[in-house]
């Protein structure tokens, strides 16, 4: 096998790793949160659940790329979408906006 091509499986190889690692990685913050979803007012269990679902969707994401079925590009898109419904998600707070009087 030539240099360049070992080069080339070497880092794919690596990057497999990497992408399964980071799976991985996210599957435990979605196995650690998932339980403490059902103690959450009913505002907040949506949320945190929508949270969560998209930590999923990124989870596999890597996989693909891990198995060679999206490329680092589309993986990198996929995430810059998952940030983004994140950040949306975020600004769907469950505190209400009103303020607070003296009398509250």
């Amino acid at each position: 096998m030539p240099v360049a091509t070992r080069r080339v499986v070497t880092r794919s190889r690596r990057s497999a790793r990497r992408a399964l690692a980071a799976a991985r990685m996210l599957d435990q913050v979605v196995a650690t949160q998932l339980p403490l979803v059902g103690g959450l007012p009913e505002a907040s269990r949506h949320r945190t659940a929508d949270f969560l679902a998209e930590l999923v969707l990124l989870s596999q994401a890597y996989r693909h790329h891990a198995a060679g079925w999206i490329s680092r590009r589309e993986l990198a898109d996929r995430g810059a979408a998952a940030v983004s419904r994140i950040e949306v998600i975020r600004g769907r707070s469950s505190v209400p906006t009103g303020q607070f009087t003296e009398r509250d």
